[in-house]
């Protein structure tokens, strides 16, 4: 499972990336194609995103982490290039 988590997490920051990206480079310059791009980019980041929480809660005990590792782990789903972080760091 832990391998999973990986692969989620990589995946869940690289969609997270993608998501800031449209915003904040094909918005500007074409609105149309941003919102085109918006609803599937934003759907698999959300679906990628409960993923990770939800593999993070099962693997918390088999894992062994703390509350602080835990917490670690949570808030970097809501920063860019966070589950990079974790992935070398706790992974």
């Amino acid at each position: 499972m832990l391998k999973i988590f990986k692969v989620t997490a990589i995946l869940e920051g690289i969609s997270y990336l993608v998501l800031f990206s449209n915003m904040l480079f094909i918005k500007p310059t074409n609105l149309v194609l941003y919102k085109t791009l918006l609803y599937p980019i934003g759907m698999s980041h959300g679906v990628l995103f409960i993923g990770y929480v939800l593999l993070a809660i099962l693997l918390k005990k088999a894992q062994k982490w703390d509350f602080k590792a835990f917490g670690i782990i949570l808030a970097a789903s809501l920063v860019p290039f966070g589950t990079f972080y974790i992935d070398k760091k706790y992974l």
